[in-house]
């Protein structure tokens, strides 16, 4: 079986395992999805919910952000960890967001990424969920579970994206990426993966690499 077909093969298992797979931070804006996904650097999907659910209606527009008293958001945004820097890109991202695009999240990669604070894997997010285009989000539930089935040798975030990018049928590979972090965290978890039920099992070469050293 090669890579391609591997891969293909990934994506139709983790769609019938996961048919309503989507990202867990929750937001109603373009922008705020944008502010979710700043936050979530080194925080769990769940405490940022908890801190947006309350900062959303704190700031209510882009334009609130933008005009945001830095030490006053540093404060509201405390939980979520390096409030610092994250304060400082939010409000710095919204005024670019907002003097510069018209309010507007830009469609494409290149302009995400003059924004505050965004990296290629927010970038990819926000292409794929705003914009519903081809995106590959490669965050560590990602890069670690590509590689045991063995769709790339890379460890580097935009070179896994590159990999992956030649083997997921486009048109699936955003909701592709939510369906692994979900498996990432219900199945195939890092410290006690549940290979028992993995659905993945029949192509995962991590698992025939295991079974090969147990026999020699």
């Amino acid at each position: 079986m090669t890579k391609k077909q591997r891969a293909e093969k990934a994506v139709q298992i983790l769609k019938d395992y996961y048919p309503d797979a989507a990202c867990s931070l929750v937001y109603d804006e373009p922008y705020q999805l944008m502010i979710a996904a700043r936050l979530s650097a080194q925080c769990t999907d769940a405490r940022v919910n908890i801190v947006t659910k309350t900062l959303f209606k704190k700031y209510p527009t882009l334009q609130s952000f933008a005009d945001a008293d830095l030490a006053e958001l540093e404060q509201d945004i405390k939980p979520c960890g390096f409030y610092h820097l994250k304060a400082k890109s939010i409000i710095e991202a919204c005024q670019r967001l907002q003097n510069v695009y018209h309010g507007i999240l830009p469609d494409t990669l290149e302009d995400l990424l003059t924004l505050s604070g965004i990296g290629r894997k927010t970038a990819n997010l926000l292409m794929g969920d705003v914009h519903h285009k081809p995106a590959v989000v490669t965050d560590t539930h990602f890069i670690r579970i590509t590689g045991k089935l063995g769709l790339t040798l890379e460890t580097a975030p935009h070179k896994v994206e590159a990999d992956l990018k030649k083997l997921l049928p486009p048109e699936e590979s955003s909701a592709f990426c939510h369906r692994i972090v979900q498996f990432g965290r219900d199945v195939c978890r890092a410290r006690s993966p549940k290979c028992s039920i993995c659905p993945l099992t029949e192509i995962c070469t991590a698992k025939t690499i295991d079974k090969i050293s147990k026999i020699g």
